[in-house]
């Protein structure tokens, strides 16, 4: 245990030094009872002369009261040291970065203060931003798209006729503050086995889970409980939904994969049913959320399909939340090639409506991407462009530096929090609402 934890118990918020005062107060009163009492029966009573020495009255009365007072604080520290030691190894995980049960306590008091955030999107996008998020609020709720149908999500859906559960699984890692163990765990990928090769165990646990009690919505409830995740995960809808999209060829590809493996330009996209209803929480959510934040991860087959579920778009398009898109730092082969930041926000409205979002993060540490990967930085391109009238740009280095197709978790939630709290160099407080004219900010 770290020296400094036992002076955490009184850093403020933490709710303890209240009762830490009632303590003394009680533990003193406690002192001066027995002290009357022994007092009392000392003057009543003839003690053996052994007594004299066990009741140090051969030392001064100011000497002894001396002693008693370092005996006092020496126990009293020993037992909550001990007392925080006991609780850390009962309660604490064993290999946590919090050093106590105080420092735990603490970034836990901390974080629910934080602000109520909903994070909307799927795949690696939607997780990387989860992680970031997570180290400054426990009030967080993932909305996830459930229109996966390839690979190993696709073949469970086939199989059991449940919601996706690819990109769940994925938030779940994310938020989960069990030991590293369990989430490497959650998302092993079996390489072989007849039936299970290209299955992820984390899949197969969520299906197992629906199965075992009931439905799919304890399911996830269930799987977020055993690896303790730090908020809310959500699906968009719990209906069995099919991704569809129109390309500029005027051709219609059906199924999430195939819109991707299709490589066309898709100039419309679509869900059937489409009457699909959202789940009533992740609308809750949205209403009474404090920050909204749409992406990043695979426009059309991730973010998009969220936002095609009409009482979420209704809810988005109500709330007082603000809201912000986090573009791409780099274009996805098949479905956003030469893409730049104007086109994402563009296709964003064309399938919503203009005013969706407020504020925009977009990255300006552009760099070179590996030839295999057929992808180029997004860019502020046009920015003259009419969809850049309604909404603030935020210009920040938010790219992964070991992955320049990715963002860099940490340096997303810093921008991200920056921009809720109004932080940004020229850019106007939480509450202000975008102007007629165009914002551009560079941090």
């Amino acid at each position: 245990m770290r020296n400094h934890s036992l002076f955490t118990w009184l850093y403020p918020g933490m709710h303890i030094k209240r009762w830490l005062f009632l303590l003394v107060v009680g533990m003193t009163l406690l002192s001066l009872g027995a002290a009357y009492l022994l007092r009392e029966a000392y003057l009543l009573y003839d003690f053996p002369g052994v007594a004299h020495y066990l009741t140090l009255q051969f030392i001064p009365r100011w000497g002894r009261g001396i002693i008693f007072v370092c005996v006092a604080v020496g126990s009293v520290s020993i037992a909550f040291w001990r007392l925080n030691a006991s609780l850390l190894y009962a309660v604490v995980r064993p290999g946590s970065q919090n050093g106590s049960m105080a420092e735990s306590l603490y970034t836990k008091r901390v974080l629910s203060r934080g602000p109520h955030v909903v994070a909307i999107g799927g795949g690696t996008g939607l997780s990387v931003l989860l992680r970031g998020l997570k180290d400054h609020t426990s009030n967080l709720t993932a909305i996830v798209t459930v229109a996966d149908d390839g690979g190993s999500s696709g073949r469970l859906r086939q199989d059991f006729g449940v919601v996706a559960p690819g990109d769940l699984r994925q938030c779940l890692s994310a938020l989960a503050e069990a030991e590293p163990l369990m989430s490497r765990l959650f998302q092993y990928r079996f390489r072989a086995g007849e039936g299970l090769e290209g299955h992820s165990f984390g899949n197969l646990f969520i299906v197992a889970m629906a199965h075992v009690t009931g439905n799919f919505e304890t399911a996830i409830h269930e799987a977020s409980r055993v690896l303790n995740v730090r908020g809310n995960i959500l699906p968009s809808t719990l209906v069995d939904v099919t991704l569809s999209a129109r390309t500029q060829d005027d051709e219609f590809v059906h199924g999430e994969h195939k819109i991707t493996e299709h490589g066309a330009s898709i100039h419309e996209l679509f869900l059937n049913p489409s009457n699909a209803e959202a789940h009533p929480d992740a609308v809750r959510a949205v209403l009474d959320a404090d920050l909204i934040v749409i992406g990043p991860g695979s426009l059309y087959t991730s973010v998009m399909p969220n936002l095609l579920v009409e009482d979420l778009r209704k809810a988005l398009l109500s709330t007082s939340a603000q809201r912000i898109f986090v573009c791409n730092v780099a274009t996805q082969h098949g479905e956003t090639d030469d893409f730049g930041v104007a086109d994402h926000i563009e296709a964003l409205e064309r399938h919503t409506a203009p005013g969706i979002v407020e504020t925009v993060i977009a990255n300006n540490n552009l760099g070179v991407l590996p030839d295999e990967l057929h992808s180029t930085p997004v860019a502020l391109n046009h920015p003259d462009a009419r969809v850049f009238e309604h909404v603030r740009v935020i210009q920040a280095d938010v790219v992964a530096s070991e992955n320049r197709y990715r963002h860099d978790f940490q340096k997303l939630a810093a921008a991200i929090l920056d921009v809720y709290h109004g932080r940004e160099s020229g850019m106007p407080g939480a509450e202000h609402r975008p102007s007629e004219e165009a914002v551009f900010v560079t941090r």
